[in-house]
């Protein structure tokens, strides 16, 4: 007899299986070609949220398109500028661009503001709902602020892990040391998204988004490790 699998434990299973490949490949095998194949790994886990994504209405649709559009455009401020991140560019490794900021970075920053976003309010909304009756605080209140600020810092939190790593694989390199005004900018960008986030009326239930973060984290915390970051 065969057991079904929900769609939430395929999308967990081919997510493990794709970031052990990635991880292998760079730290025992040093592949260029795992490397090089990073906006492919990165459409895949996008392909993966939206079909575990509930209840795909118009909203949701917006957002993805918000958060992609505001992504390449900060970018190309950042870059083109400097008034955003600091001194960077990017290298050849994430693929096609405009105006040097390669297309894939879009879809990265909506992985990342989603999954925060689901994330913060899986693990929150029992401690958000205890809180507000202890305080007499109105939970609507409670959930924006912890979606929004907490999401936020989460946000900063996986862009610190990946820096050192992706500069030394190549996705994008500094000039000079990483500023602390690159962690101020994200923090700042991924309020506003994760605004739009809270606000926007879709279906916000997807256990794979948390899996898919939780798995992200590990492989960049283990890349730190073993590549001696």
């Amino acid at each position: 007899m065969f057991t079904k699998f929900s769609k939430y434990q395929v999308a967990t299973a081919i997510a493990v299986l794709f970031h052990t490949i990635g991880f292998a490949g760079i730290v025992f095998f040093k592949s260029d070609f795992i490397i090089q194949s990073t906006p492919f790994n990165l459409l895949l886990m996008f392909g993966l949220l939206v079909w575990t994504q509930r209840e795909k209405n118009l909203f949701f649709w917006l957002f993805v398109l918000v958060t992609f559009a505001v992504g390449i455009v900060v970018e190309m401020i950042g870059v083109n500028t400097q008034l955003l991140f600091g001194d960077y560019s990017y290298g050849k490794v994430l693929g096609y661009q405009v105006n040097n900021v390669p297309v894939i970075i879009g879809i990265n920053w909506f992985l990342i503001i989603y999954c925060c976003g689901i994330t913060v309010q899986t693990i929150l909304m029992k401690a958000i709902t205890k809180v507000a009756t202890e305080t007499s605080t109105p939970p609507m209140v409670l959930k924006a602020l912890s979606v929004i600020v907490d999401g936020a810092t989460l946000a900063v939190f996986i862009d610190w892990i990946m820096e050192s790593v992706a500069v030394q694989l190549g996705y994008w390199k500094w000039n000079g040391d990483i500023p602390v005004y690159n962690y101020i900018c994200w923090f700042v960008v991924a309020i506003a998204m994760l605004a739009v986030f809270h606000f926007l009326k879709f279906n916000k239930q997807n256990k794979f988004a948390v899996h898919l973060l939780m798995i992200q984290v590990l492989f960049f915390l283990l890349l730190r490790t073993f590549l001696n970051y």
